[in-house]
């Protein structure tokens, strides 16, 4: 993980929370939150390995980065949250 990214805090969510989304039982919780240095956090499903093989040929992956999955709905319901620029 680069250095810069080691002292970012969670500043605020994106969108609604899994629970008003409709999670009740913590099995299905994609989140965003944006982090202190204007990057973005993802809290999602890991689909490396499934996905990893199917990104166009010039895309570059490092060992420490991950393909997270989340739902359409999260990323909607975060919308208005993300800033334009």
């Amino acid at each position: 993980m680069p250095n810069e990214l080691r002292d970012a805090r969670i500043t605020r969510r994106l969108g609604d929370s899994p629970r008003q989304r409709g999670s009740m039982t913590g099995e299905t919780c994609p989140d965003l939150f944006e982090l202190s240095d204007g990057s973005f956090a993802v809290i999602g499903t890991d689909r490396t390995e499934a996905l990893d093989p199917m990104l166009p040929p010039d895309t570059v992956r490092a060992d420490y980065e991950r393909i997270v999955v989340i739902t359409r709905e999260t990323l909607l319901r975060a919308k208005h949250d993300i800033p334009d620029a």
